[in-house]
């Protein structure tokens, strides 16, 4: 395609993500007029106080941690899926979703575990499951970095990391297995995700760290080119592949982790997206499969979490669910659809 086409269909993917933004906090338990939506976003009120507290504290909050979280899956899967070159790698596979994951079980489960006070109860809430979250995906994150120093295989960094993932999974079973009823049902939840819980301080810091995580991929956005073609000719064309491959785990660390810690895990975005993007802009250049990925990410997640609401209803279908049952039958006839061996 040619420049030209590409700036079509990026205006075109803005302006529908932009709808989905609008319809997204139009729907929910409580109706508003889209009308009034509109209007009171380009500089009108809303007829009712309620509604504005509703929008602005609740549907806007969540719509942009859609917006974000969909941003960070997808552009940590591309990174992997080109970095490993395997076409079903996502930004799970270096064990920091399990990592995240365990940091949580410690904080609700380890309680009824270890007979010791549970941290979760004493008032510090969502921040204290934030942080938690944070700490178990950076241990993984430091794991990761100490093994990429010694394992200069792409393939076995990626069997490493599925072992990190399968290790931790099976302490979160044991901690489980000694937990009681509550402590287990509040892990069970976390572990569905959600969207609607972050608040807006709290999304100021999911949004600076989606800012530093980019950051490395900026910088490396063309040695991800060479990399299709495999180490041995990124290396040939200058390319430093220790030094990519800190910047791809840093990266990855960053925003997949932040995300599962502010929204839980989130299944399929970062496998399925990258793949869209490619079969969208028909095109291997990174420097505009990533922004492809990261709009497309984001309206797909915006579209989930519409599905989650189940209008007029006052229930919350979890994300990890639904993005599951969206993002499985779309792998699998992506799969079927398109021949992977030419493109990895």
């Amino acid at each position: 395609m040619k420049s030209n086409t590409y700036a079509l269909i990026f205006l075109i993917g803005v302006f529908l993500c932009g709808l989905l933004f609008i319809f997204n906090i139009g729907i929910g338990s409580v109706y508003i007029p889209f009308g009034d939506i509109i209007s009171a976003l380009t500089g009108g009120e809303f007829n009712r106080r309620s509604w504005e507290t509703i929008i602005y504290n609740y549907r806007i909050p969540k719509a942009f941690t859609a917006i974000l979280a969909g941003i960070a899956l997808s552009v940590s899967g591309l990174q992997m899926q080109t970095f490993f070159r395997n076409p079903l790698a996502g930004p799970f596979v270096l064990g920091i979703s399990s990592g995240a994951g365990l940091g949580v079980a410690l904080l609700v489960m380890a309680g009824s575990a270890f007979g010791i006070t549970m941290l979760y109860q004493t008032g510090v809430g969502l921040w204290s499951v934030i942080m938690a979250a944070t700490a178990g995906a950076v241990l993984v994150l430091l794991l990761m970095s100490l093994t990429a120093w010694k394992v200069k295989d792409s393939m076995t960094l990626l069997i490493v990391g599925l072992m990190f993932g399968s290790a931790t999974s099976a302490v979160i079973s044991v901690l489980a297995y000694f937990s009681d009823a509550e402590q287990l049902k509040v892990f069970t939840v976390w572990s569905m995700g959600s969207l609607g819980a972050t608040a807006p301080v709290q999304l100021k810091a999911f949004f600076v760290a989606q800012i530093i995580g980019i950051i490395p991929v900026l910088m490396f956005i063309k040695s991800y080119n060479a990399m299709l073609l495999g180490e041995t000719y990124a290396e040939s064309m200058g390319i430093n592949i220790n030094r990519l491959r800190w910047a791809m785990i840093i990266s990855t660390g960053i925003l997949a982790g932040s995300a599962t810690a502010f929204c839980g895990p989130i299944a399929f975005i970062g496998i399925a997206v990258p793949h869209m993007a490619r079969l969208i802009f028909r095109t291997a250049d990174h420097r505009v499969l990533f922004p492809a990925s990261a709009l497309i990410g984001a309206m797909v997640l915006l579209v989930c979490d519409a599905i989650s609401q189940m209008p007029t209803s006052a229930q919350t279908l979890p994300i990890n669910a639904v993005t599951s049952l969206v993002g499985a039958p779309m792998v699998i006839w992506l799969i079927l659809k398109r021949n992977f061996s030419k493109e990895f």
